[in-house]
């Protein structure tokens, strides 16, 4: 994908994704975090929310630039504690050029027993797959825990952290949102499920038609 620009307008973009969390009921004060990929000149890196600072309060300036080369980061404000994952992520994805990490309840309760969820539904397809799995735990800010969020997204865009809570990735700061709002959303329909017994599940023939269909789900794009 072609990376933006660091821009105030990009900058602005990314508090305003940090605010939706909150708004949406996703994340609540200063949890989570969020990132788009970006260019600083000829300088590969991406935009992230800074530690610390309620995203109300939040000005373009904090933002802080990190470089996708040497790790080095670049603002008046240390960046999120979980600066690692959104760094390997966009490294190793090139698809993704934005990543929101959230702490939303039903999803992070689920996390907490470490459930994945299985393909009780078809829309578990957004993800990339017939199960958003939930990687393993480790201490948050840790490579660690990075290292256990990558093998969790291997060919997905969404997983849960184990006693933690989400990430979502995607091509865009707005469908990050999108696909975050929509995990927490399946996690709250799923544990509904579980009162009545373990959910039934698609089969993996029947998820891989509902991929092909999501492939070419929505309007067409104007001539």
């Amino acid at each position: 994908m072609t990376d933006l620009d660091d821009s105030r307008a990009l900058r602005e973009a990314v508090i305003d994704t940090a605010r939706a969390m909150n708004a949406a009921g996703i994340n609540v004060n200063k949890s989570g975090n969020v990132s788009a990929r970006c260019r600083r000149g000829n300088v590969p890196g991406f935009l992230i929310t800074p530690t610390g600072i309620p995203y109300a309060q939040l000005t373009p300036d904090e933002v802080v630039f990190v470089r996708l080369d040497s790790a080095d980061c670049i603002g008046t404000c240390a960046p999120s504690s979980e600066w690692r994952i959104h760094l390997d992520i966009l490294r190793t994805r090139q698809e993704f050029g934005a990543i929101v990490h959230t702490h939303s309840r039903a999803a992070t309760a689920l996390a907490i027993h470490g459930h994945s969820m299985p393909a009780f539904h078809y829309m578990v397809a957004i993800a990339g797959g017939n199960v958003i799995r939930c990687a393993r735990y480790a201490t948050f800010g840790t490579q660690e825990l990075s290292d256990r969020a990558l093998e969790a997204l291997a060919n997905r865009k969404a997983c849960l952290l184990a006693h933690h809570g989400v990430i979502a990735c995607e091509a865009s700061l707005p469908a990050a949102l999108r696909l975050a709002i929509e995990v927490e959303n399946l996690a709250h329909t799923y544990l509904l499920a579980r009162t009545l017994g373990e959910p039934p599940v698609l089969s993996d023939e029947e998820m891989s038609r509902v991929a092909a269909r999501f492939a070419s789900y929505g309007q067409a794009p104007k001539a």
